[in-house]
């Protein structure tokens, strides 16, 4: 994974830190382990941010940032991730979640109305609530566990193209002209 491309993206301590809305979290953003770029930090970041990110909770961010602290990964990314889900993506990504549960559960998935209103979402929501949250939780632990390795696999990979790239400039170097 392009290491400097994550740098150039995500923000430094010092810039969250001057934020006056995160200083009740100074300590959390201070701790230096959860702004390492490696291989496993990433990994764990996308795992967790991925993984808060299909949960149908309010707070996901708290969440995500809490998950990277006891995970020691990388807080930002994790942070980032969560906004996968957002007022966009939303009603797709947990009508997937609801449908998945519906279906674990052995049970019919209700169509998605042509409006989605407050009162259909109240009127329904005690027969909704358990696929969802079913759902939601499977989609949240396959999700994760899939992008830890998916980030895993594609760092390898990059790393040793890298090496292989360093080493055909070297042996371009030494050739006699």
């Amino acid at each position: 994974m392009p290491r400097r491309l994550l740098k150039r993206y995500l923000p430094s301590p010092d810039a969250l830190r001057r934020q006056r809305s995160l200083r009740f979290m100074a300590h959390l953003i201070a701790d230096p382990a959860l702004w390492v770029l490696t291989r496993r930090s990433v990994a764990n970041a996308f795992s967790v941010g991925l993984f808060s990110a299909l949960l149908p909770i309010p707070c996901q961010m708290v969440v995500a940032a809490l998950g990277a602290r006891v995970g020691r990964c990388n807080l930002p990314l994790s942070v980032a991730l969560v906004w996968i889900t957002n007022p966009l993506t939303m009603p797709i990504i947990f009508y997937a979640n609801y449908c998945l549960g519906a279906w674990l559960m052995q049970r019919p998935a209700l169509e998605a109305p042509h409006r989605l209103t407050t009162d259909w979402l109240q009127a329904q929501l005690l027969d909704i609530l358990p696929s969802l949250l079913i759902g939601s939780l499977v989609a949240a632990i396959a999700v994760g566990g899939l992008a830890n390795l998916v980030i895993r696999l594609l760092w390898r990979w990059q790393v040793a193209r890298s090496w292989k790239a360093r080493a055909r400039r070297r042996r371009r170097r030494t050739q006699p002209h």
